[in-house]
């Protein structure tokens, strides 16, 4: 079962800001909204698209059509409520909004679907890199297609974690990184359960996009929170969380 149809998980996973109150409550939405290309006209997949915030904003700049994708029903359930919330009942936007229970190892659509692929945190639990670049190379148009991206930065994933080591004094005294050309399995806490990913290195990310001349790299970002975010969480800015990347289709 996805860990976010657990009930008790996905309770404490829709008290969180990015959960309440949307794209503009994440900390990497304003460095990833300038890596995102004009939507006009464009056919767009979002892969692990949880609530559809990203939907909704590439319906909003005019998308000719959006498909969202995740494993979790109840991820998909959020997001066909959020789309009655955002887009209403009527209008011709609800015919260009499908939303698919798929998950990322086995999903698949004909050749030159989309115009835009992006995908919000989600490739961190995915075994296999190369298996979802081969995928989405095969998904989007030859030439002109775009692919926007962020993951859990590999300083952030290595030791598996994804906590600080604290001092006596219990605040953060240093982000441990270890066994990160180790790649592969990590568990970690998160909202108190038992979370699975799979660390990769940033030479993993970047040269499977560019190996077989299938991407070209057009920007890599490790972003930092806006300030008046980054104010109420300065540990923030000792380590990299996030990791975003934009490609275009060779």
């Amino acid at each position: 079962m996805n860990k976010y149809d657990n009930h008790d998980f996905f309770s404490k996973y829709q008290e969180m800001a990015r959960s309440k109150y949307g794209l503009e409550a994440a900390g990497e939405w304003a460095t990833m909204k300038q890596m995102l290309p004009d939507f006009k006209g464009k056919r767009v997949l979002d892969i692990g698209c949880g609530y559809g915030w990203h939907c909704f904003y590439a319906l909003e700049q005019g998308a000719s059509s959006v498909v969202g994708i995740d494993s979790s029903h109840k991820m998909l359930d959020m997001a066909e409520s959020k789309a009655k919330e955002v887009i209403g009942d009527h209008g011709n936007n609800n015919k260009k909004l499908e939303f698919r229970i798929m998950s990322i190892e086995e999903m698949d659509f004909p050749e030159g679907t989309f115009d835009v692929v992006i995908s919000s945190l989600a490739f961190h639990y995915v075994q296999s890199f190369d298996a979802v670049v081969a995928n989405v190379a095969r998904f989007l148009k030859p030439g002109c297609g775009d692919l926007i991206f962020s993951v859990e930065h590999p300083i952030f994933t290595s030791y598996g974690t994804g906590d600080w080591i604290y001092g006596l004094d219990g605040k953060p005294d240093h982000w441990p990184v270890d066994r990160y050309f180790s790649q592969g399995y990590r568990t970690t806490n998160f909202l108190g359960c038992e979370v699975t990913k799979y660390h990769k290195t940033l030479t993993t990310y970047i040269n499977t996009l560019i190996c077989n001349g299938l991407f070209q790299i057009t920007k890599v970002v490790e972003p930092l929170p806006e300030p008046a975010m980054l104010a109420t969480m300065p540990d923030e800015a000792r380590r990299p969380m996030m990791l975003l990347i934009s490609a275009k289709r060779c």
